[in-house]
């Protein structure tokens, strides 16, 4: 995958993502609006680190690089889904 789809890819997640926060604030209880604003906030430091680390590719083993921020990627979004899911 190119490095312009990848972040396409990575905004696309993370926007989906921040839609659903706003979805639980707007739709929920009003208890649990700090909760929703702090994985809002982990949204957001996922997004600009991995759209960081993109931008700064090091030299060298890139497929190792590359499928490490995949990786984390997955597992970090998957943390996100599943506080989400628990509020």
């Amino acid at each position: 995958m190119k490095r312009k789809n990848l972040k396409k890819h990575i905004n696309y997640v993370c926007g989906e993502l921040l839609a659903e926060c706003i979805a639980l604030v707007q739709y929920h209880k009003k208890e649990n609006q700090h909760d929703i604003e702090n994985v809002a906030l982990g949204v957001i430091k996922m997004q600009n680190d991995l759209i960081c680390r993109l931008s700064h590719v090091e030299p060298g083993s890139t497929r190792l690089f590359f499928k490490k921020l995949r990786e984390d990627m997955q597992k970090r979004t998957e943390e996100i889904v599943d506080q989400l899911q628990n509020l």
